[in-house]
């Protein structure tokens, strides 16, 4: 069917002028593009060519570039990331609800629950502002040496004890922000159609909050992932302490190149998702 006949049965035809803007769009993106290309490989070409030409190369090249080292290294440097896989994904669950219940607890306003709010509080003020590795350290060796009941002694399960922790913080200053910015009329609102607070927050706050604080927390659980290696200072067999045995083994340091390019195939991925989640959000917004 040509533009005229589907113009007489009334269906929608984009204009000369609006496909003449249309193609003046893609040929701008595919100019951009093709800069952007071109720049970028000057620029890498530009680096390796300094690199490989500074006095230090072949020391560096021998010490952190060595294939065969790399090679020998990479079984036990990848069966340790398993293990920060295994750290990373029980903590995230367990901050999620840490996060959440905190910030719901900072957000009461009933004087009876003042206790309850004030804790909420010290929590984030104290696990936002001590370094993880410290929270680490402290959990890490302060909880066996308590000798309580109970008290776990597997490392790595420490070292997701203190992860939790310290994100918790972060994550509940995350919810905490997203519940904020929801606007007073949608509380109101469900107030006046006769809901608790309780399913106020449940069936209209939260969801909407949720939604706008995925990318923000995905950006956290991105800093998770990497610090998973710190774990290694209290003594699990992770990526990092792998490649630490093995560099004192041979005085050679490629095993750390091999565990952070572990750490880069996962961390990269997700960065992007975020950052596509980011901006679908502000073309939802029409930003």
């Amino acid at each position: 069917m040509n533009e005229s006949a589907r113009a007489t049965s009334g269906e929608w035809v984009k204009s000369e002028r609006q496909l003449e803007r249309e193609r003046v769009r893609r040929s701008r993106a595919r100019r951009s593009a093709s800069i952007a290309t071109g720049s970028t490989i000057v620029f890498i070409v530009l680096v390796v060519w300094v690199v490989t030409n500074s006095p230090g190369w072949p020391r560096v090249q021998e010490k952190f570039f060595d294939p065969g080292e790399f090679a020998k290294a990479l079984p036990d440097v990848l069966s340790g990331f398993l293990l920060n896989i295994k750290i990373f994904l029980i903590a995230e669950p367990l901050i999620l609800v840490v996060g959440l219940l905190v910030a719901l607890a900072r957000g009461i306003r009933t004087p009876a629950f003042f206790p309850i709010r004030a804790l909420a509080t010290i929590y984030t003020d104290i696990f936002r502002g001590v370094p993880t590795i410290l929270v680490i350290y402290l959990i890490g060796f302060g909880l066996p040496a308590l000798e309580l009941q109970g008290i776990p002694s597997d490392l790595a399960t420490l070292g997701i004890i203190a992860l939790t922790l310290s994100y918790g913080g972060y994550v509940a200053e995350v919810f905490r922000s997203g519940i904020e910015s929801i606007h007073p009329s949608q509380f109101a609102a469900a107030r006046s159609l006769g809901l608790s607070h309780a399913k106020t927050m449940r069936f209209v706050v939260l969801p909407q909050a949720t939604r706008r604080v995925v990318p923000p927390l995905l950006n956290d659980f991105v800093s998770l992932q990497k610090d998973t290696a710190l774990v290694a200072t209290i003594g699990p067999l992770e990526a990092l302490r792998q490649a630490q045995i093995h560099t004192a083994s041979t005085f050679n340091y490629t095993p750390y190149l091999a565990a952070a390019l572990l750490f880069i195939l996962l961390t990269i991925p997700m960065a992007r998702f975020t950052d596509h989640l980011a901006a679908r959000t502000r073309r939802r917004r029409g930003a």
